[in-house]
């Protein structure tokens, strides 16, 4: 895409054309995400799609403590190329099309063109508009998601969108229940009770790692009435059906439980945006973890004697998957000790 494309594509070809001409050398370091938000006034999420863009083209790369530096110089006539031609895209975050089913809910087509194209407002849909915005926030972070974000994409102007999605709310309800839709649970149900609730924690899991931003979107004291969403509660329910629980327990799990779940997911959103602002992963931060912090910690065993304790005994895998086997392993646990308790009753 020109100059005249999305405002990361705009960025992009500024910073490559730095590279070209060799104001950015190799091994310089270029501007981090949040210099980029402050000299291009962009959110954090369009700056992160910046630097993504120009790693995916082998001219940048990442340096652990120091950030994103320059990979190499490219031959002009490359680099004129690469600023004339649209970015490659991520096929491991690419949602597929999806097109309306009888009932309302959203299937997947094989993939092909990702925006309206050439029939412009006349093929203009709801789906279309949902499935948009879903590659958005999946590429770019929940913050880079806007009406007017997701009608340049489509080429529309954006009050079109209005006359098939009524506000960004309802734009994040259809995400959310599209989301939830693309995997749907296993049939028959299973027929013991904690298999059936580890099913749907499992598969509510998967889901939000497919798509780090819709965790943060959901809400357990206002909830969004997403029919697909409600499912969820709807199969751990009855998995629990005729195990002495009353109404409210039984409620009161399935909501628990998904809360758990939601709750850890979070994570998955804010520690991409952490990786792609610092250049370290998870792992790598922990191990520089600033020293006199460190030592500070532990210098006081009087105060910290669990800490102290911790620090010379194995390693511990502390890892969002390890704590959402843990988690859930022990909440399922407890709800066992209830139904013993009722049927002990």
């Amino acid at each position: 895409m020109t100059e005249s494309g999305s405002p990361s594509e705009r960025i992009a070809a500024e910073l490559r054309r730095r590279i070209v001409v060799g104001e950015l050398a190799p091994g310089a370091r270029l501007p981090s995400t949040r210099r980029i938000t402050r000299e291009w006034g962009v959110a954090m999420a369009t700056a992160t799609k910046v630097l993504n863009r120009l790693r995916e083209e082998g001219l940048v790369r990442a340096v652990p403590g120091v950030g994103t530096v320059v990979a190499g110089k490219p031959e002009p006539a490359v680099g004129r190329a690469r600023q004339s031609q649209p970015a490659p895209q991520r096929p491991s975050r690419e949602v597929p099309q999806q097109t309306a089913h009888g009932d309302g809910r959203l299937l997947a087509e094989p993939a092909g063109a990702r925006r309206v194209g050439a029939g412009g407002e006349r093929d203009l849909t709801r789906e279309r508009i949902v499935v948009t915005a879903v590659r958005v926030a999946d590429e770019e972070g929940l913050a880079a998601l806007s009406m007017r974000r997701v009608a340049t994409e489509l080429g529309v102007a954006t009050m079109s969108l209005y006359r098939h999605v009524p506000s960004k709310d309802e734009l994040l309800r259809f995400m959310m229940d599209m989301a939830f839709g693309e995997q749907p649970l296993p049939e028959p149900p299973a027929s013991d009770w904690r298999e059936g609730l580890e099913t749907v924690a499992r598969l509510q899991w998967r889901i939000y790692r497919r798509h780090p931003w819709l965790a943060s979107t959901m809400s357990f004291t206002r909830p969004v009435l997403a029919p697909d969403a409600a499912l969820h509660t709807e199969r751990s329910m009855a998995v629990l059906a005729e195990r002495g629980l009353s109404w409210e327990e039984m409620a009161q799990t399935a909501v628990a439980l998904a809360a758990f779940v939601c709750g850890l997911a979070v994570h998955f959103e804010r520690e991409a945006q952490a990786e792609q602002d610092s250049g370290l992963s998870a792992d790598e931060w922990m191990e520089r973890v600033d020293d006199e912090d460190h030592e500070r910690l532990m210098a006081n065993p009087e105060q910290f004697p669990m800490f102290d304790a911790l620090n010379r005994g194995p390693e511990i895998d502390m890892s969002l998957e390890a704590l959402f086997e843990f988690g859930m392993a022990r909440m399922l646990d407890g709800v066992g000790s209830v139904i013993e308790r009722r049927g002990d009753g």
